[in-house]
């Protein structure tokens, strides 16, 4: 079956088998745009463009449910990127995936961040258009972080460019920075940008980043003297306070805790404490590569530790009822120490203020009330000027180093979403103002993108008909009649303004516009829900309900002339160099913070209209930072702010899909036997006969000069899964005739191959069995000869037969080998074995010998160590030792009724605290005179002898105490039990030598030498007559030692005392 067989199956019937088609379930969904629409059930589309309800909300929400689920957050609407914040890291961003968008087309990848940044890079690159990519959405959608992404891609997309790294380590160092001093953590991002940023990448010709500037907007310095509950002031307060060393925070007076200061009181976990401490270093790190010297940094976190204490200043009343500050108060002190300008200054200028009029300067104390708000004032006009002073400081360090003639930039604006909270004030005012203007840019560029492609391609343009949303920006701004010019000429105007007088004013001139609403002209249930002090404007976006309150006294932004000028001597650098820039003189009131905001505004208007746009539009799924969370109602009202509804339906309004003719063909040549497999003439022609062959009608499609135009996107739809058919039928045909060729072909391989084997191994098996043969014959023959010899020497015709017999008598050894330690007897072994047999039993006798020793227990080891110490001192020297071998020594020998009295006597004073009885014994003593035998008691201890009279029976009486160290001990040789116990002279409380008689002689002597450790103090004598002493060394009398049948000790006859020994 052929090609042609294929193209003759119906192509309806194609179609039929596509329903079947979609509930197969992919694993993997990468890839190209066309080749993701086959998983479409399960994942969605990855252009909303390709939406056939594309006018449905709920649709849209449902395809962006579908992608979230499947961790696919980014999403197109043409040319514009949906990223919805999976609060998770995602391996989406790894070098590998980096590199996958390198210098590909824009639908040749899965949507990305980095394919927005790649086509503006190869844009600015290869084009030389200079470039913009606008980023926006709600706090906690992940602005910043896409904005880092971008920027990250840019640095990996130039790596191989020379002279880059110092420019892209400044680039992405200056984000920890501005993060620092610019984000804060609110209820809905721990690290929301408080600030609209606008930052420029200069490229040289060759593509390489060569320097950038920072644009700043609208910085939300009341959070600086206030916040919300459970939300946190700038990161830099904590971050400071957290990191800093001692020497650091000693010389900035700083108490390491927020909670002492009055702008930083709410505090996090102990775990957020540690992430500031790091991101401290972090922020140090960063202002090295950014080139901020020491001197720099510590100004700065004066400047900061300044904000700190200015908000602990208190005021208290004096008698006139005006607003003073004691002259110990500390925080004012340290204000003035770190700012480095006179204390008693910055006193009054917070407590009082001059006003020259008609030429009279006239000063003015202030109440409380008004010297809170100058403080206040304070802290906010510093911070913000330090800020602004950074962002000056970050431009001069990014400064290209030489001018380019031909360099271009890309910018990145990351800016506020629209903004409607239960309670809105001139903060959200100016931020949905932004937003205004920037959808006004963003639908006219998109329109004029439009009209450009049709233009080149030769395609009539059709009219869209789509929101206009100018007519709220001349609500916004129009000079004169805007709410603009009626806030500041209500802020600029003699008398008593109020907001209430400003919203009277624009009640009376805006009543009767249709995108105005006030509380008179509500109807009776929305005035039920609307305060008196607000008003609404109806956005692109929708209503949004403003309250007016406080929107004179911050559009006023006024810090008193006295505290400009106190600031404007300060020592700080910084400090000095913000205050001094200001007309101190002028008389002319400065423009209001709303004037200033258009302005800058308006300039960066005029700046994104110069260049090519691009798109990022921030989603965050849920409020509570979770993972797989996808809160319908609340992304809706994302989509509703964002405007991403409109700008699908202007995208939609032509045709929802377009591809060049080359990539188009490339794709779908398949489905058309005249296209397959090579079309060979222009791409345009083999496009047309696709086209004849997949039906589709006029108003289908159309073809432009390089590329074709599909309006429905089921059209695409169907030719989609046509291919997915097709390309499967295909494949099969080609498998089934490769598989059969190949097959073929590998066995006549196989049979060649199997003829040859077949031989060699016939050759092979032959010649093993010859040579397994003769090798056997050898091995008896060698073995018989070993056999007749194997008594004799050992000689190469006998040495395998010996070794046979060696391992032989080896493993009948393994078997037979004693197990008892006792047990000497030995297998017998050959003659040639005889060396190896007395090892062997020498060995295994130590083997069971350590066996035995390792399974004592620590009783039976101490018996041992006894007995050998007691065959050491008396083995030949003492005739009674070898009665000692049998019975075990123990260290208590008396009875039961002497264990009493003994206790009782250890337990009394006579035994000194902290001895240790080591062992105990009766004896029996030989006076020196008359040798009358008396009994006793002896108790060693591992100091000193105690002889106990145990005559009594009722309680032990100490007769003697001799210390160990003092004492030698004589015995004789002979079978007898007495000792003689020489003490010296120094003792003069003892009459003379002891002598006693130890039934357990050897036991007594090895347990006391065994502790005291020195067995010198025992002699053996050898003699018939032993002297001992008197007191003072005089010969008392002479023990005479003898042998006979029974044992005795008694006196003699001759007077002597008589030892009687068995032989």
């Amino acid at each position: 079956m052929g090609f042609s067989d294929v193209e003759s199956l119906d192509y309806h019937w194609l179609l039929s088998r596509i329903e079947k088609q979609r509930v197969l379930r992919a694993v993997s969904v990468q890839g190209v745009m066309e080749h993701a629409l086959q998983h479409r059930e399960r994942v969605g589309v990855q252009d909303f463009v390709l939406l056939e309800d594309f006018r449905s909300e709920a649709a849209f929400i449902d395809n962006l449910r579908k992608r979230f689920n499947e961790n696919l957050i980014y999403t197109y609407i043409g040319n514009v990127l949906i990223s919805v914040n999976p609060y998770k890291n995602l391996p989406i961003y790894t070098e590998e995936k980096t590199k996958l968008y390198y210098k590909k087309a824009f639908f040749e990848a899965p949507p990305h961040v980095f394919a927005i940044a790649d086509n503006a890079y190869r844009s600015l690159v290869y084009e030389h258009r200079e470039q913009c990519i606008l980023i926006s959405g709600e706090s906690g959608s992940g602005k910043t972080e896409a904005s880092k992404k971008v920027l990250e891609y840019i640095a990996a997309r130039t790596n191989h460019l020379r002279n880059v790294e110092t420019v892209k380590d400044k680039l992405l160092q200056s984000n920890p920075l501005l993060e620092a001093f610019g984000n804060a953590k609110t209820h809905r991002n721990d690290n929301s940008s408080r600030f609209g940023k606008y930052m420029d990448i200069q490229f040289n010709y060759e593509g390489a980043p060569e320097g950038g500037h920072i644009l700043n907007y609208l910085l939300e310095k009341s959070r600086v003297v206030s916040q919300m509950s459970g939300e946190r002031n700038f990161h830099i307060f904590y971050q400071l306070l957290a990191g800093a060393d001692q020497d650091l925070q000693r010389h900035l007076r700083l108490q390491g805790r927020p909670e002492v200061y009055k702008y930083t009181t709410d505090v996090g976990p102990m775990n957020q404490k540690m992430n500031d401490a790091q991101q401290f270093r972090i922020v140090q790190e960063a202002m090295k590569v950014i080139e901020i010297g020491e001197a720099e940094q510590r100004d700065m976190f004066e400047i900061v530790a300044s904000v700190l204490h200015l908000g602990n200043v208190k005021f208290v009343q004096n008698d006139k009822g005006y607003a003073e500050i004691l002259n110990h108060d500390a925080n004012s002190g340290n204000v003035a120490d770190l700012l480095r300008v006179d204390a008693i200054k910055l006193r009054e200028s917070l407590t009082s203020r001059t006003i020259e009029a008609r030429g009279d300067v006239v000063n003015t104390p202030l109440d409380i009330e008004q010297a809170q708000y100058a403080r206040d004032a304070l802290a906010k006009a510093i911070y913000e000027k330090h800020f602004s002073w950074l962002v000056a400081r970050l431009n001069s360090s990014l400064a290209p180093k030489e001018k380019d003639n031909w360099s271009s930039v890309i910018g990145i604006l990351d800016i506020y979403g629209f903004e409607i909270f239960p309670k809105n004030s001139f903060e959200q005012f100016c931020i949905n103002y932004c937003n205004e203007k920037l959808q006004q840019l963003f639908i006219q560029l998109t329109l004029k993108q439009e009209q450009e492609e049709y233009l080149r391609e030769g395609i009539e343009w059709e009219p869209v008909e789509y929101f206009n949303n100018i007519v709220i920006c001349d609500l916004i701004e129009a000079r004169h009649r805007g709410i603009i010019a009626i806030l500041d000429d209500e802020c600029l105007r003699p008398g008593d303004a109020t907001d209430a007088s400003f919203l009277e004013k624009l009640t009376q001139h805006l009543d009767g516009h249709k995108h105005y609403k006030s509380h008179r002209k509500m109807d009776i249930r929305t005035q039920k829900t609307m305060g008196r002090d607000e008003f609404c404007l109806v956005h692109y976006a929708g209503e949004v309900t403003y309250n007016v309150s406080t929107f004179l006294e911050k559009n006023n932004d006024l810090l008193f002339r006295d505290i400009q000028s106190l600031m404007a001597s300060s020592g700080n650098a910084i400090v000095g160099s913000c205050f001094k820039d200001l007309n101190l003189t002028s008389k002319k009131r400065p423009e209001t913070a709303i004037t200033q905001f258009k302005n800058s505004l308006n300039e960066l208007i005029k700046i994104l209209s110069s260049k090519e746009p691009s798109y990022i539009r921030c989603i965050k799924p849920n409020d509570f930072k979770q993972p797989m969370q996808f809160d319908d109602k609340l992304v809706s009202h994302q989509v509703k702010y964002l405007g991403l509804m409109e700008n699908l339906r202007v995208r939609r309004a032509g045709f929802a899909y377009r591809r060049t003719y080359d990539a188009f063909l490339e794709r779908y040549k398949c489905l058309s036997s005249e296209t397959w497999p090579n079309y060979q003439g222009p791409a345009r022609m083999g496009v047309q006969k696709l086209v004849e062959v997949l039906n589709y009608d006029r108003e289908d499609y159309r073809l432009g000069n390089t590329k074709i135009f599909i309006r429905f996107p089921k059209t695409l739809f169907e030719t989609e899964d046509a291919y997915q058919i097709k390309k499967n039928d295909i494949a099969t045909i080609i498998q089934s005739r490769w598989r059969g060729y190949w097959q073929r072909k590998q066995y006549l391989k196989m049979r060649a191959a199997a003829i040859v084997i077949q031989k060699w191994v016939r050759r092979f098996l032959a010649q093993r069995l010859r040579d397994r043969r003769r090798k056997a014959a050898d091995v008896i023959r060698s073995f018989i000869k070993g056999f007749i010899t194997r008594n004799g020497p050992e000689t190469p015709e006998n040495r395998r037969f010996l070794g046979i017999a060696k391992v032989h008598w080896l493993k009948r050894l393994s078997t037979r080998l004693p197990t008892k330690v006792l047990d000497l007897t030995w297998p017998p072994c050959p003659a040639t074995c005889q060396e190896a047999s007395r090892e062997l039993h020498r060995l295994h006798r130590a083997h069971l010998s350590r066996k035995y020793r390792l399974a004592l227990s620590p009783q039976d080891k101490k018996q041992f160590e006894l007995k050998v110490l007691a065959e050491k001192m008396f083995k030949g020297k003492k005739n009674s030792y070898p009665s000692s071998i049998a019975e075990r020594f123990l260290e208590d020998r008396l009875t039961s009724e002497h264990q009493v009295l003994r206790n009782t006597f250890m337990a009394s004073p006579s035994w000194p605290t902290g001895e240790q009885l080591i062992y105990s014994c009766e004896a029996v003593k030989y006076d020196r005179r008359g040798y009358k035998p008396r009994e006793r008691a002896l108790l060693a201890s591992d100091r000193a002898l105690y002889v106990l009279d145990a005559a009594a029976r009722k309680t032990y009486k100490l007769k003697h105490r001799l210390p160990l160290d003092k004492l030698r001990v004589v015995v004789t040789n002979e079978t007898d039990s007495l000792v003689l116990i020489k003490i010296p002279q120094e003792l003069k409380k003892d009459k003379g030598d002891l002598i006693i008689s130890v039934t357990h002689l050897i036991e007594a002597l090895t347990i006391v030498t065994d502790y005291s450790k020195k067995p010198d103090i025992i002699e053996i004598v050898d003699t018939r007559t032993i002297a001992h002493n008197l007191v003072n060394g005089k010969q008392g009398g002479t023990i005479e030692v003898t042998k006979g049948t029974q044992p005795a000790i008694q006196r003699a006859k001759s007077g002597n005392l008589l030892v009687v020994a068995t032989p």
